[in-house]
């Protein structure tokens, strides 16, 4: 990599504000895949749980010309503000997550393509395909435009998103210019936020050869958390035993969270982690952990109904509840929250 381009992409990293997020793949022996998110924002989103069956009618917009599906797979998703789906997985262990992006512009000029709502993404994605590289064959079309509407605490939804399947196969989406942008492939393990996926994988290259056991960036900007994500999740033990791969790649997101109530201030943007999710995809089994609650839960996929007959389910968290263990017995029925448009 040339001095030009590490400074390049150096200087539009320290040049943003950061809305902090982490989010890195494990690949482990016998198709062990698990995807770790960490969810830094600067106040409390409000999230909750939810499990959302099969057959469900969706709209990517709430009005005029938009996509329209029934979702083919059922998945279990964490909400912010209870109006958009942040992260998740579906039946078929396809995780979906999105990350705050600074440099995304999602408008073209004169755009007259049907309308998805940034909000409703995600779940799109986990609604509607079960491998990576389906979804990437999908966005490649560039069938919609994109619906950004500011968040609640007026915040820009400049967002970009990272899908992985049962394979450890990945891509990364972001749109950059009116343009959508697909990075896909096992070795695209771990994304973060600012600056661009092609500047982060460059200063990941540099860090490289500096060698990450003699020395580590050690900030809680975007690219370093980048940097030692991508040491440490190659680094942890490869097994295929569950408790051990799973609680390794936890080790590794909260290595990489920015602690509670850190700030500073020259870069007021800087992010607390509110909450990580581990994504077992071999097993099918949903971790979280709040950053203010003292204990791991989960869900297990296996034991969920998403046949369309079933209810929408949903797990507060919203009021600091706390959960133990497996936590399917305290899902309660639910009506489903509404998208931001």
């Amino acid at each position: 990599m040339s001095a030009a381009v590490l400074l390049t992409a150096v200087f539009a990293m320290n040049s943003q504000s950061v809305k902090a997020c982490t989010r890195a793949v494990y690949l482990g022996p016998d198709s062990m895949v698990i995807t770790g998110r960490n969810m830094d924002w600067n106040e409390d989103l409000k999230s909750n749980i939810y499990v959302f069956p099969r057959g469900i009618k969706r709209a990517g917009y709430n009005k005029g010309k938009t996509i329209n599906w029934i979702s083919k797979y059922g998945s279990v998703i964490t909400a912010g503000y209870d109006i958009g789906t942040c992260d998740g997985m579906n039946e078929k262990g396809l995780v979906a997550s999105l990350l705050y992006l600074k440099e995304t512009v999602y408008n073209r000029p004169g755009d007259t393509r049907p309308v998805m709502g940034a909000s409703i993404l995600t779940q799109y994605i986990l609604d509607n395909f079960a491998t990576v590289h389906e979804a990437v064959e999908e966005f490649k079309k560039e069938k919609f435009q994109i619906d950004a509407p500011n968040l609640p605490n007026g915040q820009e939804s400049t967002f970009h998103w990272a899908i992985t399947d049962t394979t450890g196969n990945s891509a990364i989406l972001e749109y950059l210019d009116g343009k959508l942008s697909i990075h896909e492939g096992k070795e695209f393990q771990v994304m973060t936020n600012s600056p661009r996926y092609d500047d982060q994988l460059a200063i990941n290259d540099y860090w490289k050869e500096v060698g990450g056991l003699q020395m580590l960036p050690g900030t809680n900007r975007a690219a370093d958390r980048f940097v030692r994500a991508s040491l440490y999740v190659n680094s942890i033990p490869k097994t295929d035993d569950p408790k051990i791969a799973v609680m390794s790649v936890l080790s590794v997101m909260r290595s990489v969270s920015v602690p509670f109530g850190f700030s500073t201030p020259d870069k007021p943007n800087i992010s607390s982690t509110r909450w990580r999710t581990v994504s077992d995809e071999k097993n099918k089994v949903y971790y979280f952990e709040s950053t203010l609650t003292p204990n791991l839960f989960w869900l297990n996929l296996k034991e969920i109904n998403f046949r369309p007959t079933a209810s929408i389910k949903k797990l507060s968290l919203a009021n600091g509840e706390v959960y133990v263990g497996d936590a399917v017995k305290n899902l309660k029925n639910s009506k489903p929250f509404i998208f931001l448009f």
